[in-house]
């Protein structure tokens, strides 16, 4: 290797999703969440990646948005619950900045105005037309590769195999309307995985996918090819992304950056720095961005020399340069992290002169940066890397109403088959059936995140799967139709969904591939 050669490659991928939550409710958890996450995360992330592909940056990073995720950045009643949300946030820094008494809120909601005002012109101008107009040219101009996945990210494991193959081709093909190609990675959803499942990658044309660091024991410097199939998985490196991540050492948690938690709960604004891990709300300091500046710096130096020393022992290790895959959930940075775009903006522009080469999946498969196969065993990227979070004892509930609802649909389907042309009301039935299946409602049961609203929302869509399936079943098709129309206005996503893709049609793609119960 010599000094001009890059000492190995970096892939930041990045993971976006949130659950289907217009005309679902909007606070504490609902509406609320989407729009927090789209100004604090979506706005300025994606601002970050215009701007270096502006400036010429390719192949920048490799970004997954979730189907279900696109179906609410491109719909217009979420579009206009953004803006209305953003001049809302406005409207609230003003009031904090003309509070008397408390120099601090003052001075805060006079930067919080200022940053409402601009993203609320960055949404004026560049979003009008929704979040596809904003993601096609940096895919088209290979500014970043992006990722597909399932249509309502449900835990494939789980499934029954048609209803696995049709929420994965029903999410490819809802990326591919919005951004004019087909992906050819995903972000398996969780990172969830139950052998032979590559096979119905395969067959769906998925080239690549992500797993957990441990599903590879570690061996995560190279790409490998899964069992026999042409089809390569990328893990995790955790020690690299634990840098960030871990709840415990990583950055996030530094006493100079914003405190996520603690809430000026008169104008929704967020006062306080971290200060110290067990220091109360009521006795945090007031945020200084003055003193999170330099630490965002140093942290963004800290990662390069972390990513570097990585790339230079798996080159010592291997006698070739290697990979480092770090990913993150794309609301870590902004939303959940004030300083995270920063962070991530200033590592982008500081790796390649460290002699990292940066790139994504796709740059790295063209790069030969490919291993042995690998037999993967079952596992996922929730708690000890298995499937407990979906599949445990808190969540047994969920598991059993999955499979009824798997069922109800998979019969009224077959029951209907070689009806002549599309039906609207089995399509009505599968889309409730996909929002009922979605990963995130086991996963903030097990995590007791908003387990209340999680709960309710699982039972709510199972509770129509139920009635739209015994109307059919008792020949009451005209009501069966009228209820899923209801049912249809509240839910305005995937409105191609054909729910004829679910007949079974002997050995199908995934007929051969194991449900993993």
């Amino acid at each position: 290797m010599t000094a001009a050669e890059p000492v190995g490659t970096f892939c930041l991928v990045l993971h976006s999703h949130l659950p289907w939550l217009a005309r679902h409710g909007s606070w504490p958890v609902g509406e609320e969440w989407l729009y927090q996450a789209w100004s604090g995360s979506y706005l300025p992330v994606l601002d970050l990646l215009r701007r270096l592909g502006e400036e010429g940056h390719r192949d920048v990073l490799t970004l997954g948005v979730t189907p279900v995720l696109a179906a609410q950045l491109d719909d217009p009643y979420s579009l206009r619950g953004m803006h209305d949300w953003l001049g809302g946030w406005q409207l609230r820094a003003h009031e904090a900045s003309g509070r008397r008494g408390e120099p601090a809120l003052t001075e805060l909601g006079a930067t919080e105005h200022r940053r409402a005002a601009a993203a609320l012109g960055l949404f004026e101008s560049r979003w009008r037309h929704g979040g596809s107009a904003v993601l096609r040219p940096l895919v088209d101009e290979r500014v970043v590769e992006l990722l597909g996945g399932p249509a309502t990210h449900p835990f494939q494991p789980l499934l029954e195999p048609r209803v696995r193959e049709f929420a994965l081709r029903a999410g490819l093909a809802d990326t591919a309307r919005r951004i004019g190609s087909r992906p050819a990675g995903i972000w398996a959803p969780e990172c969830g995985y139950s052998p032979g499942m590559e096979q119905g990658y395969a067959s769906a044309g998925v080239q690549r996918f992500l797993v957990d660091g441990p599903a590879l024991r570690g061996d995560t410097g190279l790409a490998h090819p899964v069992g026999d199939s042409d089809v390569v998985c990328f893990g995790r490196d955790l020690p690299v992304t634990y840098r960030v991540w871990s709840p415990r050492s990583g950055y996030p948690g530094h006493r100079t950056y914003r405190d996520f938690h603690t809430y000026d709960h008169a104008s929704g604004l967020k006062p306080a720095r971290v200060t110290g891990r067990d220091v109360p709300p009521e006795q945090k300091k007031p945020y200084a961005a003055e003193l999170a500046a330099p630490t965002v710096h140093r942290h963004a130096a800290d990662f390069v020399r972390v990513v570097r020393q990585r790339l230079t022992d798996l080159a010592e290790a291997h006698g070739r340069p290697g990979l480092v895959v770090a990913a993150y959930d794309t609301e870590l940075f902004g939303h959940w992290w004030f300083e995270g775009p920063a962070w991530l903006e200033a590592v982008l522009r500081a790796l390649p002169g460290a002699g990292v080469r940066v790139s994504t999946l796709r740059g790295a498969l063209d790069a030969g940066l490919v291993g042995e196969p690998v037999e993967l065993p079952v596992s996922s990227w929730g708690s000890g890397k298995d499937w407990r979070v979906w599949d445990g004892a808190m969540v047994a509930d969920l598991v059993e109403l999955g499979g009824e609802v798997q069922r109800l649909l998979l019969d009224a389907v077959d029951k209907a088959a070689g009806g002549p042309g599309r039906d609207r009301t089995l399509d009505g039935l599968a889309r409730q059936a996909l929002l009922a299946l979605s990963s995130d409602w086991a996963f903030m049961v097990s995590k007791d995140s908003a387990a209340g609203y999680a709960r309710g929302r699982a039972l709510a869509h199972a509770d129509r799967v139920r009635r739209v399936a015994g109307l059919l079943a008792d020949g009451r098709y005209a009501d069966a139709a009228g209820m899923v129309s209801v049912y249809d206005r509240q839910d305005t996503l995937f409105g191609q969904l054909n729910a004829a893709a679910l007949v079974w049609k002997g050995a199908g793609a995934l007929s051969s591939v194991p449900t993993g119960r």
